[in-house]
């Protein structure tokens, strides 16, 4: 007879020599962490290496491992529902984002008692999707990767999951890196990833914030010094973060903010591998990975010469576009038990949100994205009387009320009444299912009850079904849709802004202009809100099809009063919008890229047009929408 021992030096259970060789050996072989049970889950012994998945109560001796479950795991079957069948494997999803393969071992009789064995293993990338058909069958561990991206993300959707691809490739290699997406979207989340993933990761990780920083300070910052290369300079120098980052990696975060003269430098580094420091002639060689990240559209920087375009290319040999919260809605319940879990273990709590206010959750925009997401649930956590928060909760604490510009339906000719009433409700219901891609998210934001909107949507793809649609014909449908929807949003923008400061821009269209920073900041907004838009502008009407820019959002390709001579397509368009009418292009190609541009005028007290306000969606958007449009409605293009 032989005694098994827990962690701590506690004798477990009296065992055979043979149990206990076919534990060790075999199942820790398999597994991370060993759990032996009782028949009512009642822990009784337990070893491996999974002491931080515990947190603060690495001891389980004494606890139920039921209990213990609902603490640390949030997404996956009950291992309660295990008991009493054959040996059986589920995958639970615990506090930290690890997904653990938890296998039930039943009915081991020791001195007349019977216990349950249940072994605990950290699956990485490969594991899941090894897992995801052989549920009921043995695993072979043996083709698993030893890196665990898994545990770092949420990981739900199409877009995230190429993300992670290219995450692990970047790991891999030492070639620059550049992270685009909105603020709050976990940029130096994924530069962490790329190193922990990778060669690199025993070595430094040095995150510099180039926007943070005062431009004085931040070529020593970056670049290092020599004693007495400035006033204030330490007597011995000191290493810039390139040199501190040698052999491991360098994060540049808000690299548009750098200024030009700085670029300059980088670029040498980039090309050379080595670093001089301020007041010195002596290089220092780097063996160094670059990863610069940014939330501004850096081709337009590059348009406007403010940022280099031979180093643009130097950094994006590897892109990744990191989707907004927005963009993967279908991982917002899974980010939201995370974060739930996160914290309730932080202040100790048992908070709990409920379906209902998870939906309401999933329609709102998240314009903070991730980062806003998780201040929300923490604040939810600390401040919640109740342990189950309900819709009603998160409505004080989510801003819904948000200034919204509301876009009225827009109709070229007058028709039946109800005919109108029906287009506006089938183009409301295509958008809302094209957005949420759930019968009953949809229903929510239209305010309508699920049977209801189920009922009218079966409606809209039996209409379509029925249509003889010719191929060619396809596209001009779901085009037409699309139109009506961009002519709404310009024509509600357009009554917004003031004639009093588009005249007083025609006079002084300038950079200093205070009138122009106001109508920036609107326009700019504007952008943001709606989605989708890549520039927002207002033109200045000239003769022989030329137009002068009065005002833009902050990522305009153009400054004030530059001249644009738009293509045929877009010259025909502004013709028609001079004469009063909204009117969408079709795609067109000028020097900036293609686009679709929709065009309003803007209209003086007199009823005269004084200039024109117009949003360019680039021709990658129009293709995903068209493309999301034709799988809602059920029409290949």
């Amino acid at each position: 007879m032989k005694y098994i021992w827990g962690r701590g030096g506690k004798a477990l259970i009296k065992t055979h020599n043979v149990l206990t060789g076919v534990l060790q050996s075999t199942l820790l072989s398999i597994y991370d962490e060993l759990i032996i049970t009782d028949t009512h889950g009642g822990v009784i012994g337990n070893f491996g290496n999974l002491e931080k998945l515990w947190r603060d109560t690495p001891d389980l001796i004494g606890m139920n491992l039921f209990e213990i479950e609902k603490k640390v795991f949030y997404d996956g079957s009950s291992l309660e529902d295990l008991l009493n069948g054959d040996k059986r494997s589920v995958i639970q999803t615990a506090w930290n984002n690890q997904r653990i393969l938890i296998t039930y071992y039943p009915n081991h009789k020791l001195d007349d008692k019977e216990y349950y064995t249940w072994g605990l293993k950290v699956l990485s990338r490969s594991d899941n999707i090894l897992m995801e058909n052989t549920m009921e069958d043995e695993i072979d561990f043996s083709k698993a990767l030893t890196k665990d991206i898994s545990r770092l993300f949420i990981v739900k959707g199409q877009k995230m999951m190429d993300v992670l691809s290219t995450v692990e490739m970047a790991a891999k290699v030492p070639s620059s890196v550049l992270l685009l997406g909105e603020s709050g979207v976990g940029k130096e989340v994924i530069a962490r990833a790329i190193h922990d993933l990778g060669t690199r990761k025993s070595k430094p990780f040095i995150a510099v914030n180039c926007g943070a920083i005062p431009e004085n300070l931040l070529e020593s910052e970056l670049f290092g010094y020599e004693e007495g290369a400035f006033s204030g300079a330490k007597k011995d120098g000191a290493p810039g973060k390139f040199e501190l980052a040698n052999g491991g990696i360098i994060f540049l975060d808000e690299i548009g903010e750098m200024p030009l003269n700085l670029q300059v430098k980088l670029l040498r580094v980039l090309q050379e591998r080595e670093v001089t420091r301020l007041g010195s002639s002596a290089t220092v060689k780097l063996d160094i990975q670059i990863i610069a990240a940014t939330n501004k559209d850096i081709k337009s920087l590059v348009n406007k010469g403010k940022f280099r375009e031979d180093l643009y290319y130097r950094l994006n040999v590897i892109p990744i576009n990191i989707p907004s919260l927005r963009e993967r809605i279908e991982e917002l319940p899974y980010l939201i038990n995370f974060f739930l879990h996160k914290y309730n273990n932080m202040y100790d709590r048992n908070i709990q949100i409920n379906q209902d206010a998870i939906d309401l959750m999933s329609i709102y925009e998240w314009p903070g994205n991730i980062r806003q997401l998780e201040n929300t649930i923490e604040r939810i956590v600390v401040t919640s009387r109740d342990t189950i928060v309900d819709a009603s909760v998160v409505q004080e604490i989510v801003p819904f009320e948000q200034e919204v510009i509301k876009s009225p339906p827009v109709f070229n000719h007058l028709m039946p009444l109800q005919e109108a009433i029906d287009l506006v409700e089938e183009q409301l219901i295509t958008m809302a299912m094209e957005k949420y891609k759930s019968i009953k998210l949809a229903s929510k934001v239209l305010n309508v009850s699920q049977p209801t909107m189920s009922r009218k949507y079966k409606k809209i793809l039996t209409k379509l079904s029925e249509q003889n649609i010719l191929p060619s014909a396809k596209r001009n449908i779901l085009e037409s849709q699309l139109n009506s929807r961009l002519r709404s949003v310009v024509i509600a923008t357009a009554a917004i802004i003031q004639p009093e400061e588009v005249s007083e821009l025609k006079r002084e269209p300038t950079l200093s202009n205070p009138t122009f920073q106001k109508m920036q900041n609107q326009l700019t907004m504007i952008r943001k809100q709606e989605g989708g838009i890549k520039w927002a502008f207002i033109f200045d009407i000239l003769e022989d099809k030329k137009f002068r820019t009065l005002a833009a959002d902050k990522d305009f390709a153009m400054e004030p009063g530059e001249l644009y001579e738009g293509s045929p397509e877009f010259a025909k368009v502004a013709a028609n919008a001079v004469k009063g009418r909204v009117e969408v292009t079709p795609i067109y190609k000028d020097i900036y890229g293609e686009w679709k541009t929709s065009l309003a005028p803007v209209i003086d007290d007199t009823g005269k047009v004084i200039a024109l306000i117009g949003y360019d969606y680039s021709k990658e958007y129009i293709e995903s929408e068209l493309s999301k449009m034709g799988r809602v409605l059920k029409i290949n293009i």
